[in-house]
């Protein structure tokens, strides 16, 4: 993602959509997906601007049975840690609890983080973010794996709503020249996720 990490705006218009069946469900992966295009348009630090770039973009058929209800686990012990990133740098992070998952009829866990960059930010307060590799990587989907935005606010009775349709490309994925947070090994899964947004088909800048 973004040198600094700001968090897409798309992503936090979203956050707390509540998703449907259905075509209502679809046509709604649709809306967050085209909102997620704008903001490429938007940001001038975006690696992808025209139409064409765009329109290299791939996604998996929006699926319910991706979006699944987990248990949340905090974890208030859990120290600060550099997370390692594509570009050599680190960014610090904190473990902010664990999610307890079932899908396809396995049980699967991934950690979500904060940033301690932008904990301190009105706007990001409740960010929460998860990166995460699965075994797609580097055939059906981006070889560095892919992140989704949560929000603290959106656990609710210690439970929260994983939908991996909303699952997004880091901007490493598309241009060199950002530092991309690296998924932690504790968040590669060894089960194929088939949703949320493919390898990119455009060309990649340099």
């Amino acid at each position: 993602m973004m040198r600094l990490l700001l968090i897409p705006a798309f992503a936090l218009f979203f956050l707390s959509l509540a998703a449907q069946s259905g075509d209502d469900y679809a046509a709604q992966i649709a809306e967050f997906r085209e909102h997620y295009k704008e903001e490429f348009k938007a940001d001038p630090r975006a690696p992808l601007k025209t139409d064409e770039e765009l329109a290299a973009m791939r996604f998996y058929p929006p699926d319910p049975s991706y979006r699944v209800e987990a248990v949340f686990v905090a974890t208030p012990e859990a120290k600060p840690f550099e997370m390692a990133t594509y570009s050599g740098i680190t960014k610090p992070y904190r473990k902010y609890g664990v999610l307890l998952f079932e899908l396809n009829g396995k049980k699967l866990k991934l950690a979500v983080y904060e940033s301690l960059r932008l904990k301190n930010m009105p706007q990001f307060k409740d960010h929460l973010f998860l990166p995460f590799k699965d075994a797609t990587n580097g055939e059906e989907t981006y070889g560095g794996g892919r992140y989704i935005d949560l929000s603290s606010a959106d656990i609710v009775d210690g439970k929260l709503v994983l939908d991996f349709n909303k699952a997004y490309n880091p901007w490493c994925c598309y241009s060199d020249g950002y530092s991309c947070p690296i998924p932690p090994t504790e968040n590669h899964l060894d089960v194929p996720i088939r949703a949320g947004e493919m390898m990119y088909a455009g060309e990649h800048k340099h």
